[in-house]
């Protein structure tokens, strides 16, 4: 594993570690504020974050295991615990959206009258200890770290629509103000989040990385005067950041050694280009059978036959 890589690790699992003991200590204050200054409103979303300081607490847990080396039980290493650490943190505030426009809901039904300068002081701690975590993890790489980036972003704007409805209800007595913008924030945020989700379900289903043209790379290797075709070539990712290739090689025209080891620098130096964290290339030459070759074949016409 490279410097930057493991520069980025420690950085990851740093930004979630910090994020996690604000948003907890936060999560405290907040249960405790709630109480003295008898808000309903503010002890809700304590409870809400109660949920995000253990879903942050999971996302440090898992990135922190993701970052084990292969071993007999996971060859490829642990990098895809932070992606499970992704897919249930976007579980987690799928239903946390859902339990706030419920209540958002309810108190169009039934509204209720908040403490204005108690809303007023604890949104501005609330924007000022989310803020400083999201920004944190504004900048994360992983999977993990941007679907957990939007448990923080969700905090902040939840307390800036605090921040605003409280400024409006030191003014006027609307009760609408409150539940209105909480269920505007939360769709934006829900529809974010299902967006996440389906990326992340992408790469637990093994998909094609989106940034990089798989075609692309199969038109470069046929271009190679010795290679015939290709067949079973696969590419996905890890956990989004790092990429898997494999591909098998029907060679032609191959009369000696050299002329092996010289198809094998071509291709090493066009799959170079791309940085995967692991490629496996087989080569089989003219006169071998592959027993996997029903699979489909890619010649240089970029056509698939069985």
């Amino acid at each position: 594993m490279g410097h930057n890589d493991n520069h980025h690790h420690q950085h990851s699992g740093k930004n979630l570690k910090v994020a996690f003991f604000l948003n907890f200590a936060f999560t405290i204050l907040e249960f405790l504020g709630g109480l003295y200054v008898n808000s309903i409103a503010i002890i809700s979303d304590a409870v809400h974050d109660l949920g995000d300081s253990l879903s942050l607490g999971t996302s440090w847990y898992l990135e922190r295991k993701s970052k084990q080396a292969a071993n007999r039980n996971f060859s490829f290493g642990y990098s895809r615990f932070s992606l499970l650490g992704a897919l249930i943190n976007s579980l987690v505030l799928i239903a946390g959206s859902v339990y706030v426009i419920s209540e958002a809901i309810n108190r169009f039904k039934q509204p209720e009258a908040s403490n204005a300068e108690g809303m007023v002081i604890f949104a501005l701690i609330g924007i000022a200890v989310n803020g400083y975590a999201a920004w944190k993890l504004s900048s994360g790489k992983s999977m993990n770290e941007k679907v957990v980036s939007w448990h923080l972003v969700e905090d902040v704007l939840g307390w800036v629509a605090v921040l605003v409805v409280a400024i409006i209800l030191k003014f006027t007595n609307n009760l609408y103000l409150d539940p209105a913008l909480s269920l505007i924030i939360t769709i934006y945020i829900l529809w974010n989040v299902v967006k996440r989700l389906k990326e992340t379900l992408f790469i637990f289903l093994q998909g094609v990385p989106p940034e990089i043209d798989l075609r692309e790379i199969e038109y470069r290797l046929l271009k190679i005067p010795s290679v015939q075709s290709l067949h079973h070539t696969h590419l996905w990712s890890l956990e989004g950041a790092d990429h898997v290739f494999t591909t098998h090689i029907k060679l032609k025209n191959i009369a000696s050694f050299d002329q092996l080891l010289e198809v094998k620098k071509q291709v090493k130096a066009i799959l170079h280009e791309y940085h995967f964290k692991h490629y496996t290339i087989e080569t089989e030459l003219d006169s071998e059978t592959c027993p996997l070759h029903p699979e489909g074949v890619i010649s240089i016409t970029g056509s698939s036959s069985n």
